[in-house]
């Protein structure tokens, strides 16, 4: 038995040892295979990564250098006060915002203040465009280096990529950039964007004064500023100059097609049916657009008149009050005046409606001045008791006003029909004052300042001497003067009606006398 065991182990200790031969073998031609093609490849990686993080430690020690060597060096920086007016063409002078010129000063980096003295407040300055997408560190500090290599010059062929005077000397820390313009636009350069920076080229004694740079911008073609967008827009720019709506483009032939042409059209529909504008852009228009062209409009400064529209049957003490674009701004309800932020949902939609009915009927709104003015007059009204005397009655008296649409002026109008009719009716009439019901006769109520003459308190006593406030429902004496003077305004529209026609009358007369007058000459000719 032994012996079978024997034959048996030497006969498996062979084939053992051929196997790991085998796999040593195919191993040995797997890495002669692949050692041509792997061991380049990463010598290449291994050396770029080293190149990188060599390069980066290099950089952090040049700053880190400059701290720990001179810290004067970093604590002065060049600084812009203001910023720039976009968008910015080619050909046109680079300014600051409100048409101001660009201010450069020097500053102390630690404390944040202009450093009005020594030598480095009245460096020269030099500026300069720089790229784009040049943002330094993520402390956005840079090296001179840095700063030179994003300093962008002008394309082959072309001019000075800045026009003008790019040099300045600051006086007492601060300087003014003078009239300096792009020659070229910025859609050439890699980032599409421009930086404005300054650098100081003399006056630092030596030491680094960190350079400025101002935000990116895009700076365009001249031509395209025909078709700029007005920031803010005004009511009477064209709707074009709004954001997202491009001249003669589709969205601006879709607003004309609906006469929204300028941008008071727009916002008046935007208050008043803003469902129906955003039909009138269409789905061309996103939601984001959308809302960039509301927003956009949104910032149109308003004048500060406001518009109140009493609806008939309100009697003047309930309406709504408005804006000159249609939004509402308030609610009057019985002589009390409640503003947007005080009205429910329901009263809202009332008010929106009113105000629907006020732009189609424009002749019953009234202006005031401003909202002050306004709700003066509200309260004026609230404690004399009305709003329009004319229209009110005091104490049972229903003082009917006067129109110049009375029925003998109707009836003469309708009977004269035109100049050929005027031979059969008595012009000669009108040479003397119309008559018709509610003509005032009495000279001092007909004088033209009527009611500075009459309604003075001494000017009472030609009323009844018996006659007192409470007899009309009435408070006070002060009460009653403001109903006399509600009286005799009305007077007044009605001596001011008669004289319009008495004029109107007696140009009909002339031409009449005119036409018989050539008819006799005529007939003295033939």
């Amino acid at each position: 038995m032994k012996e079978i065991q024997g034959e048996e182990a030497s006969q498996t200790q062979p084939n053992s040892d051929n196997g790991v031969v085998q796999e040593v073998m195919k191993l040995q031609s797997v890495q002669h295979l692949l050692e041509p093609v792997l061991e380049p490849l990463i010598r290449r990686v291994v050396k770029e990564e080293v190149e990188v993080a060599l390069r980066k430690h290099l950089n952090n020690m040049k700053r880190n250098g400059g701290k720990d060597v001179n810290s004067t060096s970093r604590s002065l920086q060049l600084q812009f006060l203001n910023n720039l007016s976009l968008p910015v063409f080619t050909g046109t002078r680079i300014e600051a915002e409100e048409c101001s010129a660009i201010k450069v000063a020097i500053v102390d980096s630690l404390t944040g203040q202009i450093v009005s003295s020594g030598l480095e407040s009245s460096a020269k300055v030099e500026v300069v465009v720089l790229e784009g997408d040049f943002d330094g560190d993520e402390r956005d500090n840079w090296t001179l280096e840095e700063f030179k290599n994003n300093i962008v010059r002008e394309r082959e062929g072309k001019k000075p990529l800045l026009a003008g005077d790019a040099f300045l000397t600051l006086t007492g820390g601060i300087g003014l950039v003078g009239e300096i313009s792009f020659s070229d636009n910025s859609s050439w350069t890699r980032s599409r964007r421009f930086r404005l920076g300054a650098r100081v080229v003399d006056g630092s004694d030596g030491t680094r004064v960190r350079e400025a740079k101002t935000e990116s911008f895009i700076v365009r073609d001249h031509r395209g500023e025909l078709y700029k967008k007005h920031h803010p827009p005004s009511l009477s720019d064209e709707v074009w100059r709004l954001e997202k709506i491009g001249k003669d483009g589709a969205f601006h032939k879709r607003l004309s097609r609906e006469n929204i042409n300028c941008v008071k059209d727009f916002l008046t529909m935007l208050f008043i049916d803003p469902p129906r504008l955003r039909h009138i852009l269409g789905t061309g228009m996103s939601a984001k657009m959308w809302e960039v062209t509301v927003e956009h409009a949104l910032t149109c400064v308003l004048d500060k008149r406001m518009h109140l529209y009493c609806p008939p049957g309100s009697q003047q003490k309930s309406g709504v009050v408005f804006n000159i674009v249609g939004q509402v701004m308030g609610l009057l309800s019985e002589c009390q005046y409640n503003t947007i932020d005080k009205l429910s949902e329901t009263e809202k939609i009332e008010a929106q409606n009113l105000v629907i009915s006020a732009l189609q009927q424009w002749e019953e709104v009234v202006s005031f001045d401003d909202e002050a003015s306004l709700t003066s007059s509200v309260k004026r009204e609230i404690s004399n008791g009305t709003k329009y005397l004319a229209s009110q009655k005091i104490g049972g008296f229903d003082y009917a006003q006067p129109s110049a649409s009375s029925p003998d002026i109707i009836s003469t109008i309708y009977s004269v029909g035109g100049l050929s009719g005027l031979d059969d009716y008595a012009l000669h009439g009108y040479d003397q004052a119309l008559s018709y019901p509610g003509q005032v006769t009495n000279s001092l109520i007909c004088d033209t300042d009527i009611t500075q003459t009459f309604c003075d308190e001494d000017h009472l006593r030609y009323f009844d001497s018996d006659l007192q406030p409470q007899s009309l429902g009435l408070e006070s004496q002060a009460d009653l003067q403001t109903a006399v003077e509600g009286f005799l305004l009305q007077r007044t529209v009605a001596v001011q009606a008669q004289r319009r026609w008495t004029k109107v009358f007696s140009v009909l007369k002339w031409f009449s006398i005119k036409r018989r007058v050539k008819e006799k000459f005529r007939g003295l000719q033939i």
